[in-house]
């Protein structure tokens, strides 16, 4: 008997009600910030603006977010996933969990709000589902995915809580790696294609450029200026 109030991941995994059925291997959020950064820089060149502003951008706590996202990438593309049973669940609730943090720190750049907002909401809907995003059986029917082997961040499940907030959605089959997305990944989405379009534009908090500026005197400040009044008359 566990004690009320325990999350999912720490219950009997042979709890019918509680034991998810494995759905895909790939992270829909990668994918979905992936196409959000390509709409970004289109719109931002469309619009006149230069995509070398976007390594002026300042982020900070950027390690943070990269920590976060390399363990999501360990998690789900080898062995460790696997490997930590029970404990992944929990290992990927605090990669977003860290993630979040860090993108709440960056609140000026424009677009991060809407980031934010997305993450939330994903998250909340993985804690209260056990440390797993549902996804919906009719979205990976849409992209012709099924069940597979491994661990995954999603899952299909007959008690799902917090419905509006899960993967409900699928992209068209012909775009390129679809896959199916929640209301969460379409606020991040938006809030990453709005980062890359105010960076493009030299908004939010930039770095500074250096100029370049000639320290030799020109040619013309060495010569003497000629007497106007020409030479003295003896």
């Amino acid at each position: 008997m566990v004690p009320t109030g325990y999350a999912p991941w720490y219950q009997d995994p042979w709890d019918q009600w509680l034991r998810p059925v494995p759905g895909h291997r790939l992270d829909h959020d990668r994918v979905f910030i992936l196409y959000a950064v390509l709409a970004g820089l289109l719109i931002g060149l469309l619009s006149g603006g230069s995509a070398s502003r976007l390594g002026d951008l300042k982020i900070a706590w950027a390690p943070l977010i990269a920590l976060g996202m390399a363990v999501q990438l360990v998690l789900f593309s080898s062995p460790i996933g696997d490997a930590l049973g029970p404990a992944a669940p929990a290992v990927y609730v605090i990669s977003n969990a860290v993630v979040l943090v860090a993108v709440a720190r960056n609140l000026a750049i424009p677009g991060m709000v809407l980031v934010l907002l997305g993450g939330a909401s994903n998250l909340v809907a993985i804690v209260a589902n056990g440390g797993y995003m549902p996804v919906s059986h009719d979205a990976l029917v849409a992209i012709g995915r099924g069940a597979r082997e491994g661990y995954t961040n999603n899952v299909q499940s007959e008690n799902v809580v917090l419905m509006p907030l899960t993967d409900l959605f699928a992209m068209p089959v012909w775009v390129p790696m679809a896959n199916i997305f929640s209301v969460g990944d379409v606020l991040i989405g938006v809030g990453a294609a709005i980062v890359v379009v105010a960076a493009m534009h030299g908004r939010g908090p930039m770095r500074e450029r250096s100029t370049t500026t000639s320290s030799a005197p020109s040619a013309k400040a060495a010569v003497p200026a000629p007497d106007a009044g020409g030479a003295s008359p003896h």
